[in-house]
């Protein structure tokens, strides 16, 4: 299945930008040319925080998996463009699971690990996931039983495997599975042509009110990794580093993509601290090194190889860049949710602003096509002076058949993707991609998350509100309002919460309770005077 019409993909070719590889196809390519390389590593600590022991594997060895893999998908009978939905920390295993199934044919739709059941069930039904593979545990939450539960209600589901040792009944450890089937494996599927310009994966953005699946093919892959080797200057073989999970744009785009067109080995990280991080860098040697942005001048600090390239991702809910004198050479990727990326290699203590136009050519002048166009909408107040509109061959397609129209994310008339992430300008520019204290990163609209705070008992009424955060840029905060005659127990209210399995990321950071909210002229709730209440200094909230 395709997601972008014959005629702009052959201009994309002819301009070089997309090409003929898939995503396995760059894996099978360096395994054929260096077989003993090593292409996976699990983290050292790996048991602490997930099922299953550290394990490395060269290309040859994780190639054969791959091919197993491929061949098990298919003899099970998940044909091409099936999709498969995967939710799992950053093992090899998942790695793995993931290039097998694009071997296959399937489209992998990576779900965040933030997610609970009552999230998992909707996206996977939306898309009519025919396949789930889930890991054991992240940290103490036993993410396989969720897996089991949403395949009890989504008959569409005809296959859930797991990740680890820890399994539920009813979820078969794909491993040992494996293992069974031996080497006499069925043939895999007969390469389709312009496979790269197939689907690979539909992830999902959480910026506006809605979920949004996002499609992306290999060659939209392969573009956001061009983005970023051409400001790193990744050699073959680099040693690269990936804390964020496989789901999205910033750990596939940011991580994984990268790693395959340079054929080098990906080091995997669970972030648990900023020591842990710096340590495995260092003691893997990491020629590459993806963080968070906010976080970049502790890391650069704590990084001893001075050739090491920290790659500072920054998204819509983070606080604006901070100067400093990088001792290590440091690139900016500022991360539109799941619909465009942008690295900058940063030259001196500041961040340079986003161009407006290309921002791959000459001052935004690249003639052509382009890995990505930047347009602005029009603002609706002097606060928030425009949107992001973006197009090219990075930007990805917002169609699946079994989405509806109004779920979908629009085109203008100049093929722009109206992201409605509002961004502030900077010399002649964008300072990155989104407003500090205007987004909580994954939860999406507000208005959502106050109907699941409401149904707590003892409540008159409730809402989320932001507030600015040093290194987060913004938390989610709760204001309740109680019954005539009750008091709102804190504790009761998050055990509510994780009883409905609202969204780990919709989680308050605090309580505020309140004899009532404020209001707006038109009746809605005035966020930013309950920010007020707070923090001292003003900030623009959603």
């Amino acid at each position: 299945m395709k997601v972008i019409t014959e005629t702009q993909a052959e201009t994309y070719r002819k301009a070089g930008i997309w090409g003929d590889v898939t995503l396995d196809g760059l894996f099978a390519a360096t395994a054929a040319a260096h077989p003993d390389r090593i292409a996976l590593v699990d983290a050292p600590d790996r048991s602490d925080w997930t099922g299953g022991t550290p394990r490395q594997l060269t290309y040859a060895e994780a190639d054969r998996e791959i091919d197993r893999l491929a061949a098990f998908y298919g003899a099970i009978g998940m044909q091409p463009d099936y999709v498969l939905g995967l939710q799992a920390p950053n093992t090899v295993d998942a790695v793995l699971a993931f290039l097998g199934a694009l071997r296959a044919g399937l489209i992998v739709s990576p779900l965040p690990l933030h997610w609970r059941q009552k999230n998992v069930l909707s996206a996977l039904n939306s898309i009519g996931a025919k396949g789930f593979i889930a890991a054991d545990r992240v940290e103490t939450r036993m993410m396989a039983h969720a897996a089991r539960d949403v395949a009890g209600e989504l008959f569409s589901l005809r296959f859930v495997f797991g990740l680890g040792h820890d399994l539920p009944d009813g979820l078969v450890e794909l491993g040992p599975m494996l293992a069974e089937m031996g080497n006499d494996l069925p043939p895999l599927p007969q390469a389709r042509d312009e496979a790269s310009d197939h689907i690979a994966t539909i992830s999902w953005s959480r910026s506006s009110k809605d979920t949004v699946a996002v499609t992306r093919s290999h060659n939209h892959w392969m573009a956001a990794a061009q983005m970023i080797m051409g400001e790193t200057g990744l050699k073959d073989g680099s040693a690269i580093l990936v804390p964020y999970a496989l789901s999205g744009l910033t750990g596939l785009g940011g991580g994984v993509a990268p790693w395959l067109m340079c054929g080098g080995t990906l080091h995997l990280h669970h972030p648990t601290s900023l020591p842990v991080l710096a340590r495995h860098a260092n003691a893997v040697k990491a020629d590459y090194i993806l963080a968070p942005g906010p976080l970049a001048q502790i890391i650069d600090r704590g990084i001893a190889s001075k050739d090491a390239a920290i790659v500072a991702a920054w998204n819509i809910a983070a606080p604006l860049p901070g100067r400093f004198t990088p001792r290590h050479p440091l690139i900016d990727l500022h991360i539109a949710d799941e619909y465009a990326l942008v690295a900058k290699k940063r030259t001196s203590e500041e961040v340079a602003a986003v161009p407006v136009g290309k921002p791959l050519g000459p001052e935004g002048s690249q003639a052509g096509a382009a890995l990505l166009e930047i347009g602005l909408k029009d603002g609706i107040t002097a606060n928030y002076p425009g949107t992001l509109l973006v197009k090219g061959a990075v930007v990805p397609g917002t169609d699946w058949p079994t989405i509806p129209d109004h779920k979908r994310v629009k085109k203008d008339a100049e093929g722009f993707l109206e992201t409605g992430i509002m961004v502030l300008t900077h010399d002649g520019g964008l300072l990155g991609f989104g407003i500090p204290g205007v987004y909580a990163q994954g939860v999406g609209d507000l208005e959502q998350v106050d109907e699941a705070y409401k149904g707590f008992p003892g409540l008159r009424e409730a809402a989320a509100f932001l507030v600015e955060d040093e290194v987060l840029g913004s938390r989610i905060f709760a204001a309740l309002v109680p019954s005539s005659g009750t008091v709102p127990d804190a504790r009761a209210f998050y055990s509510y919460l994780d009883a409905q399995g609202v969204d780990l990321a919709a989680i308050p950071h605090r309580v505020l309770v309140l004899q009532s909210l404020p209001r707006q002229e038109d009746g809605s709730v005035d966020r930013e005077r309950l920010t007020l209440r707070t923090q001292r200094m003003s900030a623009q909230v959603a």
